[in-house]
């Protein structure tokens, strides 16, 4: 396995930036505009974290930071929930959209446990 040299080259990174290009994308009519605002800003701050995790080259700060992208993944999650339940975004493409964040928890939580096995 080859060292990875910039967040970019992440996985989950790369996950993380195409959640959060679809529902910027799913969400450019609603007029929710503090439902979609919340729901952007979690999004965005999933793969934010990771980056600003990796940049700070420490073990412990890259986990701290892969835990918050973690919880931004859950509050996401929650608000996609919501909006499939108040008709902003359909049931189809909110299912969707909970799965790539289910998927992103997963390897969060996966790259937590791998970079805590250094410690």
């Amino acid at each position: 396995m080859s060292k990875i040299e910039k967040f970019e080259d992440l996985i989950v990174w790369r996950e993380g930036l195409d959640l959060a290009i679809s529902l910027y994308k799913e969400l450019i009519d609603c007029q929710d505009y503090s439902l979609k605002d919340q729901m952007r800003r979690a999004a965005v701050s999933i793969s934010s974290n990771i980056a600003e995790g990796f940049e700070r080259h420490s073990n412990k700060e890259f986990i701290r930071y892969l835990r918050i992208a973690k919880g931004s993944t859950g509050e996401l999650r929650t608000q996609i929930h919501l909006s499939i339940a108040i008709g902003v975004i359909t049931n189809p493409v909110g299912e969707q959209l909970l799965g790539k964040t289910r998927l992103i928890s997963a390897m969060l939580q996966n790259l937590i446990k791998t970079r805590l096995e250094k410690f």
